[in-house]
């Protein structure tokens, strides 16, 4: 406890800190909207990637007035070697010196020898000779080429429309599927990109054959996408499953280019079941894939054999009352090609289980009540796996290794804030990037066993000439006890003696998490711009939110909108405890899922909040997508009371206070019907909302039109907040 408030009040004093110079400007709208993607970035490194098989790393450099693709070789005798490959200028001479560019593209590395990039659907490959990058044309696909996947064989897979296609070592292009209807779609994502899902090609090892998946809808209902920028508007039909209705069909085949021949795994069982983390064994001999079934609650992960498509054996099986959510593949140890990790909240806490390809668990990498993010790697001869975790407290991500002989988990860097990270292909280095409260960003190379470190980069502050908030950071309890964390943010120039309108910005929903320690720490400049305006801002993380377990996610479980509203009423309990909080000027805001909690405290919880803006609203939950909604919420037949519940569209009615809705016409993700019927339900209950409509997809707002709707919703909380 004393650390924890320590930690606390730390964060206060260095918010205060930040404030207490010279006068600072405000932001624009447009700074504020668009700064952190432009002009009030920090400074980051580009294109960071390690080289296969080498101690070594490239990355882009500008420097007088030219860009560079230059090799570091880390030493820790003189700090580092450096070596240009390639430069702009150089590049135009090789290729475009009838139309040079202006700056590299971006370069992937084959092999430590061989490189490539795209421009368009023209592919370029680069060899090393005498220490520089000598480029040539590669292969042009067709102009309508998507999905392009490069093996490091030179093997290159790509679909065209619902089909998909290879061109293999030879420079042949073939025909892997021929399906004339343009609802059976091949080497594409499935499943709606739920579970973790992608992609739709999986090149095998040694890169000469193909797994993909193939999806059949044509059982699927149309929906209709009207496009409204022309006259007259245009129709597209779109298949959308929706909770309770049919779904999709998905097979996986796997396609041999030498023999140009396809075999289609037997993954027998209900067609509508869900197939995920597709991963090929390392001989090539297998591919294994997790099968689920359409209630998401059993899972059974299964071998199958790649030639004949026949069914091995099942590995294991895990089933959970409510629901299991695999998102990742088998990682393979290298060199041991019976021996994988595999992903489970068997625990409570997504982590880390040691496998053989009999099925038999070997050992936990690691264990307690936290959640692991990713993994980084291996160092194969030190037997250590890599991975970053929550291990040291949700509202932060860092870097630890584990022997997966003798586990026994150590943390590799030592600053606050949120990590990300890449190993080097031997796991002897590691490159390091975090931002935090106080660090915009950082980057630094480390050698894993701890003989080796050097800063790369420590940005300065884009935000330093602004006028900042204050940030609290608050912990709430739950009714169950549940520790939730938000953050408070009062104006730079706060008085106590004062009264403030508050908004409360919230999203509360599975897979997302808005209180981290990263920067900037408060999470969105916009929040920044409310408070130079006169605002308190306050966000908090909700059970049934990311990055705290499953019993916090699955809290919500057939009962979406009601465990997270109780926990939101214990933020606005809080705020309306502090004196100089106005009780008669509270807003709450939210897109998606977030549009949804908005919308659902005005009408289940009336007279709470005076204004509220939602944007692109689950109304009903009926009306979205089967992986999503049946997940959390099972189907509408298994949980009536629960769809009840939480349909807004029977509730319009109760609203008290002003409520602005925000939908974008072009929505295929929380289609416009939503707010459609919404607004019906108004009508008829002869209830007032105010109605925003976007001719577009919101999803994609950025530029002006992204400032001009930012600029909307504020003006509507300064209408009736002020």
């Amino acid at each position: 406890m004393k650390k924890a408030f320590l930690v606390l009040l730390t964060g206060w004093m260095i918010s205060g800190w930040q404030i207490a110079g010279a006068q600072q400007r405000q932001f624009t709208m447009a700074e504020a909207t668009n700064g952190l993607r432009m002009q009030l970035a920090p400074e980051r490194l580009r294109q960071f990637e390690w080289i296969p098989g080498e101690n070594a790393y490239t990355l882009l450099t500008t420097g007088n007035g030219t860009t560079s693709w230059v090799k570091f070789t880390p030493s820790s005798k003189n700090g580092q070697q450096t070596d240009t490959l390639l430069t702009t200028a150089a590049l135009n001479q090789q290729l475009f010196a009838d139309k040079p560019l202006r700056g590299l593209p971006p370069l992937k590395w084959l092999t430590s020898q061989e490189a490539w990039f795209a421009l368009g659907n023209k592919l370029y490959k680069g060899t090393i000779q005498n220490s520089r990058l000598q480029c040539s044309p590669w292969c042009e696909l067709p102009q309508d080429a998507e999905n392009i996947t490069v093996s490091k064989s030179g093997l290159i897979a790509f679909t065209v429309k619902n089909n998909l296609f290879v061109r293999n070592t030879d420079g042949q292009i073939q025909p892997v599927t021929n399906d004339t209807d343009e609802n059976i779609v091949n080497g594409k994502s499935v499943h709606r990109e739920e579970f973790g899902i992608d992609k739709g090609i999986f090149i095998s090892p040694k890169g000469d054959l193909v797994a993909f998946y193939r999806m059949d809808q044509r059982m699927v209902n149309d929906y209709p996408i009207i496009d409204w920028s022309v006259t007259p508007a245009k129709n597209k039909n779109i298949k959308y499953p929706m909770a309770g209705g049919t779904s999709h069909e998905v097979t996986l085949g796997v396609y041999q280019p030498s023999t140009q021949k396809t075999v289609f795994l037997k993954t027998e069982g209900p067609k509508d079941q869900y197939l995920t983390c597709v991963t090929w064994a390392p001989d090539q001999q297998s591919v294994y894939v997790a099968l689920l079934n359409r209630d998401q609650n059993h899972l059974r992960l299964n071998q199958y054999n790649a030639g004949t498509g026949e069914l091995i054996k099942t590995l294991f099986e895990e089933q959970d009352p409510k629901y299991v959510h695999p998102t990742h593949p088998l990682t393979f140890v290298p060199g041991k090609d019976d021996q994988f990790i595999w992903w489970s909240d068997r625990s409570g806490y997504n982590q880390l289980y040691l496998y053989n390809t009999q099925g038999k668990l070997l050992k936990a990498i690691n264990e307690g009540p936290y959640v692991v993010n990713e993994i980084l790697g291996f160092n194969t001869e030190k037997n250590e796996i890599f991975f970053t975790a929550a291990k040291d407290g949700a509202m932060e991500k860092h870097l630890y290794k584990s022997s997966y002989v003798r586990p026994a988990v150590k943390r590799l860097d030592n600053a606050a804030g949120w990590h990300d990270a890449q190993l080097n292909s031997n796991g002897r280095y590691i490159f390091d990037v975090y931002s935090s409260e106080t660090v915009p960003y950082a980057a630094r190379i480390a050698a894993t066993d701890g003989s080796f470190e050097r800063t790369l980069l420590t940005a300065a502050d884009p935000l330093k000439d602004f006028q900042r908030p204050q940030i609290r950071q608050v912990t709430l309890k739950a009714d169950d006890g549940t520790p939730l964390y938000g953050k408070l943010m009062l104006p730079a120039d706060f008085d106590s003696t004062k009264k403030y309108p508050v908004v409360v910005y919230l999203y509360n929903g599975p897979n997302v998490q808005l209180v981290k320690n990263s920067f900037p720490y408060s999470g969105n400049l916009w929040f920044e711009y409310m408070t130079q305006h006169g605002y308190i801002m306050f966000v908090m993380d909700g059970r049934g939110s990311d990055n705290r377990g499953k019993a916090f996610e699955q809290a919500t479980f057939r009962q979406l909108g009601t465990v997270e509203m109780e926990d939101q009423l214990k933020g606005v309990a809080y705020l309306q405890s502090l004196p100089y909080v106005n009780k008669d000027k509270m807003g709450v805001h939210g897109w998606s899922f977030g549009g949804f909690m908005t919308t659902s405290l005005m009408l289940r919880h009336p007279g709470v909040f005076q204004v509220a803006v939602a944007g692109g609203p689950v109304m009903d939950w009926s009306m979205y997508e089967v992986m999503y909604t049946e997940r959390y919420m099972d189907t509408p037949a298994a949980n009536p009371e629960g769809y009840t519940a939480s349909n807004l569209l029977t509730k319009t009615k109760n609203l008290q206070g002003k409520l602005l809705l925000i939908h974008g016409t072009n929505d295929d993700v929380v289609v416009w019907q939503h707010s459609i019927n919404f607004l019906r339900a108004c009508v008829d209950n002869e209830v007032q909302v105010d109605y925003f409509v976007y001719p577009g997809h919101l999803h994609n707002v950025l530029g002006k039109d992204r400032v001009h709707l930012m600029q909307k919703i504020t003006d509507y909380f300064d209408q009736y907040l002020k």
